[in-house]
């Protein structure tokens, strides 16, 4: 489909809808007819500890970012997922809207073109601005922060803040073209709270109008079936504009996923993977995501502060003393050095072939 056959598709799209409703299968299914294959990585410099620490004045590293994203350009990436905060937004709005834009920047100097993180269940539950706390020596991702945090959650008063939060941004780089998609919210929990605030998120976003797909990726549980979903996976498969999931095992339980998710009719990205000692590895996904057209994201970029190369049990055995046997996540060492070069091998030779539209 041409650029102005989509333009006109999107623009129907939005006059039935008034933009108020999920995007149309053919209207979703047309955008990513005009999308090359997405190879790329959920990205944090290895300067940050967290989310906040990456953008907090401060804090926010440009030179160092310019550094690593040059690595991910050189060995052929065309994406990134990258997580905000709201509590960096609260503290600054003015200025974290500066910072995404020079951060914008320097990926399009590099090619990459960004989905960003809204929120996410993971991490302390109760962030804080302001200095981040140093990483727990040998512990993965020990300062990762919740996004709300608890506290905000269950205050009803905070949702005026988050929703402003979510117009702001979203607001603001509605039509950038820089911008690839938007992510709402990262692996969602279970709670009440979540799944009362989870359809307001996809609301305030789609008030902002952005000529960008909005979705929420789905993360574990059964999907054969829509009887089979959970409350917030119908939530998020139904609300969402493009399907999303993340995946940590085998290439064969990776396409059944995929498989799974075809049934909704729109895209489906894999927006992490990446798990090297229970087999979710470079050269066992990237085959597989390109065969059946999945979007691909590895789970993390760089070796650094919060040090997603060690495994999840690191938190009740923390690696102080040696490096594990084999890295869980992590393509690059801090001097820029391939961990796996046949990795980043292979990342450059299967961008480069035939795109599968």
């Amino acid at each position: 489909m041409s650029r102005i056959a989509l333009a006109l598709s999107l623009f129907a799209s939005i006059c039935a809808s008034g933009w108020a409703q999920r995007w149309r299968p053919a209207t979703a299914r047309d955008w990513y007819s005009e999308e090359k294959w997405m190879v790329g990585a959920n990205y944090v410099p290895s300067t940050a500890v967290n989310q906040i620490e990456m953008w907090q004045a401060a804090t926010f590293d440009p030179q160092r970012i310019d550094v690593e994203l040059g690595w991910a350009e050189n060995i052929g990436m065309n994406a990134l997922r990258v997580p905000l905060h709201d509590l960096v937004w609260q503290q600054d709005a003015e200025g974290f809207r500066k910072r995404i834009d020079e951060f914008l920047r320097i990926a399009n100097k590099h090619k990459l073109r960004v989905m960003f993180v809204l929120f996410d269940s993971n991490g302390d539950p109760a962030p804080q601005a302001g200095p981040q706390p140093p990483p727990a020596p040998g512990v993965r991702n020990s300062r990762w922060a919740q996004s709300p945090g608890v506290k905000a959650l269950a205050d009803p008063a905070s949702a005026q803040r988050l929703e402003a939060y979510v117009q702001d941004l979203i607001g603001a780089f509605a039509n950038d073209k820089r911008v690839i998609a938007w992510d709402l919210w990262n692996e969602p929990d279970d709670s009440a709270a979540v799944a009362a605030l989870l359809p307001k998120v996809f609301e305030w976003a789609r008030s902002a109008h952005p000529k960008q797909p909005l979705t929420s990726a789905v993360w574990q549980g059964d999907w054969s079936a829509p009887e089979k979903l959970r409350p917030v996976e119908k939530l998020q498969l139904d609300s969402s504009d493009i399907i999303s999931f993340h995946n940590f095992s085998s290439p064969e339980d990776f396409a059944q996923r995929a498989q799974w998710l075809e049934q909704y009719n729109r895209p489906v990205l894999c927006t992490a993977f990446l798990a090297r000692p229970v087999k979710s590895t470079i050269e066992g996904i990237l085959p597989a995501a390109k065969d059946q057209r999945v979007a691909a994201y590895a789970a993390s970029l760089v070796q650094g502060k919060t040090q997603t190369y060690l495994p999840p049990d690191s938190r009740e055995h923390p690696h102080t003393d040696h490096e594990p046997a084999t890295w869980w996540q992590d393509l690059f060492r801090t001097d820029g050095k391939t961990y796996r070069p046949e990795e980043t091998g292979l990342i450059r030779t299967i961008v480069r072939q035939k795109d599968k539209k």
